[in-house]
């Protein structure tokens, strides 16, 4: 089958990017909001994206589901999914940040869309990654379904003195490696969590 992986986007998963979160600070994040949405946009006009991230475990999130930011101070819900959109059933409250995120990013840019994620343990084995890799790209073979790629994660906290860690001097060589491992096209785009939008030829 061709390859219908239409873009691939990277972007940060920091919660503050829901305003309902952050109350009257809000304004002081837009800038960040605004960029994240405008590169998600271009996988607006797909039929599923597939959701990749890490976090403390590993979990598979399904289309399906529901979720809540409840555990981040505010009962904001999302859905995975256009026809759980409107379910009435208890929302996930321990869902995964990473597909808290994609629900949220869905509903906003493309709510016909459905998403599937795939959440990696930060302990997780190259080899498994690897391993990850492979299922998806066959997966993206296997069909004529128009698929988008969204990658939610972070780069280092810190790369300054002022930075949410505090200062850690083996945190350049650390977004290096990050920039390092993505493709080409997006290479000078990854460093300091920029969201990047890269499409496909296909």
């Amino acid at each position: 089958m061709a390859d219908v992986l239409i873009a691939a986007v990277f972007v940060p998963s920091p919660p503050l990017l829901v305003p309902e979160l952050v109350g009257l600070a809000a304004s002081e994040t837009d800038d960040l909001r605004h960029a994240v949405l405008d590169s998600v946009r271009c996988i607006g006009d797909v039929d599923e994206w597939i959701v990749v991230g890490t976090e403390a475990d590993a979990a598979e999130v399904p289309s399906t589901a529901i979720g809540t930011f409840r555990g981040f101070g505010a009962d904001v819900r999302v859905a995975l999914g256009p026809a759980v959109g409107t379910a009435t059933g208890m929302p996930d409250a321990d869902m995964p940040l990473t597909a808290l995120i994609a629900g949220w990013l869905r509903e906003r840019t493309s709510p016909e869309t459905r998403a599937d994620v795939h959440v990696l343990a930060r302990a997780t084995d190259p080899v498994e990654c690897a391993q990850l890799g492979k299922t998806l790209r066959a997966l993206l073979d296997a069909d004529t379904t128009r698929r988008g790629l969204l990658i939610v994660a972070d780069g280092a906290a810190t790369l300054t003195a002022k930075a949410p860690g505090a200062f850690d001097e083996r945190s350049a060589a650390v977004e290096d490696t990050l920039g390092e491992a993505s493709p080409p096209e997006i290479h000078t785009a990854w460093p300091r969590s920029t969201p990047v939008c890269a499409t496909t030829s296909h």
